[in-house]
């Protein structure tokens, strides 16, 4: 199996796909487009933004599969910006990325059933 190896981003890191498949933190990626973030923020948020992120490139990849090394890395730090923000605006819960959020439990039901079956009787 291949090994994952950290990288730490500093102001030499080059800027090549290779480089970026290495990365692992958020906080890389951050530091690796150049994006200014909030630590805080991004602690609490990390997981969530990764996986917005995740999703974006497949979308990129999907939709340029032609394009330079550098016009990718460029949609890549786009979509990065787009995933930070996504989370500034709203929460993890209302994003429901996670499968967690978005099953409802079988033994749940909402106040909306009750008052749509009271109105039915």
């Amino acid at each position: 199996m291949g090994e994952t190896i950290a990288m730490t981003v500093t102001d030499t890191t080059p800027k090549t796909l290779t480089a970026f498949e290495n990365l692992v933190d958020a906080e890389d990626y951050l530091q690796f487009f150049d994006i200014e973030y909030d630590r805080d923020f991004v602690n609490i948020n990390r997981l969530h933004i990764l996986k917005q992120f995740s999703l974006l490139i497949k979308e990129v990849d999907a939709a340029f599969p032609d394009v330079t090394e550098a016009e990718k890395l460029d949609k890549y730090r786009l979509a990065l910006e787009e995933a930070y923000q996504v989370f500034l605006t709203s929460s993890p819960l209302e994003t429901k990325l996670f499968k967690v959020f978005q099953s409802k439990p079988k033994n749940f039901v909402s106040l909306d059933e009750l008052a749509q079956k009271a109105e039915e009787k």
